[in-house]
């Protein structure tokens, strides 16, 4: 219902924020999900994946102070294990608090620092966290999303499962070879 209201008040862009490499084919799928089954009839949701923290540095400005027509998903996990510490030798004084600490640990609190700006500047989002990431666990993140999918068709009046603009692709693409 938040998104759909969202969509309704002009937010037709979703952000899908992923603060975990290891995600990034579960943050792929979700984006063809939306991107399939919702873009039908001059209708849809923008699925637009971001890498983080690196899109802090290309697109996270136009995040914050462009218009405002998008509405986020952070993706971040708990099931890290890397010893990555950062070297305090080369670092200017201006950095010594990155000193001693794990790249997870900054990267987290890049996430955090996000969250907090977007709450106060009232940017919706939402976050999810995967905690083992096992089958068990991706296979109830991906039940939500196939249903959120449905029910979000449904207000849309479109059908999630049919794709009828990409099938006039392939058969035009199957006359091209054909020749």
């Amino acid at each position: 219902a938040s998104i759909y209201t969202l969509i309704t008040q002009g937010c037709k862009n979703s952000v899908i924020l992923n603060y975990d490499t290891k995600l990034n084919d579960l943050c792929l799928w979700h984006q063809q999900l939306i991107g399939e089954s919702l873009g039908k009839k001059g209708k849809g949701i923008t699925p637009i994946l971001s890498t983080c923290p690196r899109d802090h540095h290309s697109v996270m400005q136009l995040y914050l102070d462009g218009p405002k027509d998008k509405f986020f998903t952070f993706f971040s996990s708990l099931n890290k294990r890397s010893k990555f510490k950062v070297s305090g030798k080369m670092l200017p004084n201006s950095m010594r608090f990155l000193r001693n600490k794990k790249l997870e640990s900054i990267i987290d609190s890049q996430c955090q620092a996000t969250k907090n700006v977007f709450k106060v500047k009232k940017i919706p989002y939402r976050h999810f966290v995967i905690s083992k990431n096992n089958e068990n666990e991706l296979g109830t993140i991906f039940t939500f999303f196939v249903l959120e999918t449905i029910l979000l068709a449904n207000l849309m009046k479109v059908n999630p499962f049919d794709q009828p603009a990409v099938e006039k692709i392939k058969i035009e693409t199957k006359r091209i070879l054909s020749k």
